[in-house]
């Protein structure tokens, strides 16, 4: 008898070492750790799909447990081995138990079902499940819940029967992601993205912010805090009801309009899916769900995120597996959406979350402290979700580095499409703090923003959602300080201001310019939105003060907000007019430690940085590739950005080549704190 998955196995060791993720010879030493780790994501594959399936085939749980309307009536499931009696409660019953709604136990794996007239249920009617184990008792919300809200006389969560008489009509039916373009994210939060202090909705979203992400030249949305999550200031991180679009911000439907908008305008929308963890919650979410704490869960301290206040999954558990695969499949045909950022992603993949670790050692990455359930469950994630739909991106929020993140599974790796630079960021905001800007170094600046892995493809960014919570500050705010609430107006002057305006921008084109794969920003911070994040919360008096965006900054004419905003849309608009990220590698050109000068070449362009506090340079010499004439594309001086408009954008550079050096050259002048962009002028 032929042993198909030996030979599978034995094809793919010959892919791994032949395969780009091998250009790292420090790799070699685990090999066998890397073809251990897919052997067992295709055993895993193959015990969940068997001979039959596909695994979209397999992720159809939201299809059989939860609420369904039928034909002939209702039909309710759910999964609680240990529950010894389940009730339907709610609205339709006075929230008593009535023989007529109890479950009934229909096979030894712990499967409940209740099977209901027509007029048992109406369209809103709210509902929980009563359930009784050996000696205790508890009311939850099912697992698989479509619609979940807030009782406002209770303050408490409840299911709602969502069967409105009309459904949802698509406008853009055919919508796909385009991947041979680089992802220009924006990063958003529906609820925060209005400037009253109130929690903003789907419908506000879709008609106010999505024309103006549009306007900007962004191609993808990145949403956050869309699941549903009983505790507004956890930013969405804590979710109980993994298959319900909140409801704070509006109605399923309000969510399809928001994302089919997007789609019209082209642009995708990708969700934060967290499932790295859940919340603790017992009354909302699925701890101690059927009345013990390994249903869904580790059993013991490993069940438990001592750090996150929260509940860890065991990926080695079938039935986890196909509730957490069937929510992927769910969010994208229900709500049409293009993909997913993976939250957490460094809290799965190790045993101890990779807390107070630095990763300096490849042991780090394929030790016993390593969860390979949780590696097989991104990789089952990452194949399912790529069959689904082969155009869908996701992203992997990962700070370990782990080697093979963002590669393909057949040839070694875990199948995400792009990885966080998480060190990008995490560098800018180093040097902001710790080094006045005369002292920054640009060797260590340049290899952090290029250090990648060759193999994988990532999205860099100066500042996301993280660096503005509260006890941070947002780039602007933390190279202004208080002078960005009174020195913005265009009539001040403030030598601060004027630091802040021309490093917001070089430190935003820079980052756009080297990245690896694609370039990500949060909303507001186009502009320079000069808050931190705070949402209501005990310790603010429950204030949504900070939980907004204040777009009015944006559209004062008297405000240099205008400026930031401004040079925001012409560098996103220069790599959607000239693309540049997808075509060609950083090559860096020239770089000058003491003038504080980094040049480099992506295609035909030519990027050039003057970090320099003070010193600005005439007939500064730069090697260029080929003769000829280049023409200024991008000036980041100009007075329209906020600069001193020192350089003349009509003007042209014409290479020439000395005794003292045999490569052509231009000589051009670049002011301090400036950076210009040009390009080969073609014959």
């Amino acid at each position: 008898m032929i042993n198909y998955m030996h030979l599978k196995i034995i094809s793919l060791a010959s892919k791994i070492t032949t395969s780009q993720l091998f250009q790292d010879s420090s790799l070699s030493a685990y090999f066998d750790r890397l073809l251990q780790r897919n052997g067992h994501f295709n055993v895993f594959e193959k015990h969940l799909v068997g001979d039959h399936q596909s695994l979209p085939d397999f992720a159809n749980a939201h299809q059989y447990f939860g609420l369904h309307k039928t034909h002939d009536g209702w039909v309710f499931r759910e999964w609680a081995p240990n529950a010894e009696k389940i009730f339907l409660v709610g609205s339709f019953n006075q929230w008593k138990e009535d023989p007529k709604f109890q479950l009934e136990k229909i096979n030894n794996d712990g499967v409940w079902e209740v099977k209901l007239p027509t007029d048992s249920l109406q369209h809103l009617d709210q509902y929980k499940l009563k359930l009784y184990w050996e000696n205790g008792i508890g009311e939850r919300i099912p697992a698989y819940s479509k619609r979940v809200v807030q009782d406002p006389s209770s303050v408490l969560f409840n299911a709602q029967v969502w069967e409105p008489n009309t459904p949802y009509i698509w406008n853009t039916k055919s919508f796909q992601m385009d991947k041979t373009v680089a992802p220009l994210i924006y990063e958003a939060h529906v609820g925060m993205a209005q400037e009253l202090s109130n929690i903003g909705s789907y419908k506000q979203f879709t008609d106010h912010i999505l024309p103006m992400i549009k306007e900007s030249g962004y191609n993808t949305i990145q949403l956050m805090a869309i699941i549903e999550h009983p505790y507004y200031a956890s930013f969405g991180y804590h979710v109980a009801n993994f298959f319900a679009v909140s409801s704070r911000y509006g109605t399923p439907e309000e969510f399809k309009e928001l994302v089919d908008k997007a789609h019209g305008m082209g642009i995708s929308v990708v969700l934060d899916l967290v499932h790295s963890h859940t919340v603790k919650n017992e009354n909302e979410g699925l701890s101690l769900f059927d009345g013990t704490p390994f249903q869904y869960f580790h059993d013991g301290p490993r069940g438990n995120h001592a750090a996150w206040d929260s509940r860890c999954f065991d990926y080695a558990k079938p039935n986890v597996l196909h509730f957490l695969l069937s929510n992927c499949k769910y969010l994208m045909e229900e709500y049409k959406i293009d993909g997913f950022r993976f939250d957490g992603v460094t809290s799965m993949m190790y045993q101890d979350h990779g807390l107070n670790r630095v990763f300096t050692s490849y042991d780090d990455y394929f030790g016993d402290n390593v969860d390979n359930d949780a590696i097989t469950y991104l990789m089952l994630a990452n194949k399912l979700i790529h069959e689904i739909n082969p155009n869908a991106i996701t992203i992997a929020e990962d700070v370990s580095g782990m080697p093979g993140l963002a590669f393909p599974i057949n040839e070694g790796g875990m199948g995400f499409d792009y990885r966080m630079a998480m060190g990008v960021t995490d560098y800018w905001f180093k040097m902001l703090k710790e080094i006045p800007d005369e002292k920054w170094n640009m060797e260590a600046l340049w290899n952090r923003l290029t250090d990648k892995r060759s193999e994988e493809s990532t999205i860099s960014y100066v500042e996301c959602h993280d660096q503005a919570m509260v006890g941070g500050q947002s780039l602007s705010h933390e190279l202004a300080g208080k002078s960005i609430y009174s020195k913005m107006n265009k009539s001040s002057k403030s030598i601060k201001i004027e630091r802040m305006i021309a490093l917001h921008k070089m430190s935003r084109l820079i980052t756009l310019g080297s990245s690896g794969n694609g370039y990500l920003n949060f909303m507001g911070n186009e502009f320079g939105h000069p808050e931190w994040i705070d949402f209501p919360r005990e310790g603010n008096n429950w204030s949504y003060h900070y939980a907004r965006r204040l777009w009015s900054l944006k559209f004062n004419s008297d405000l240099k907000y205008q400026y930031l905003d401004a040079f925001d849309k012409a560098f996103i608009n220069l790599e959607k007019t000239t693309p540049f990220i997808r075509s060609s590698k950083p090559e860096l050109w020239h770089i000058h430690e003491d003038n504080k000068i980094i040049a480099f070449r992506r295609n035909q362009i030519l990027f050039i940085f003057n970090f320099n506090s003070s010193k600005s340079f005439s007939d500064y010499p730069i090697n260029v590739l080929g003769s000829g004439e280049y023409q200024l594309l991008l000036d980041s001086d100009k007075k329209e950005f906020g600069g001193f408009g020192r350089i003349d954008e009509n003007q042209s550079y014409f290479t020439s080549i000395t005794q003292k050096n045999y490569f052509p050259s231009i000589q051009i002048y670049i002011p301090n704190r400036t950076a210009l962009v040009l390009i080969q002028k073609q014959p």
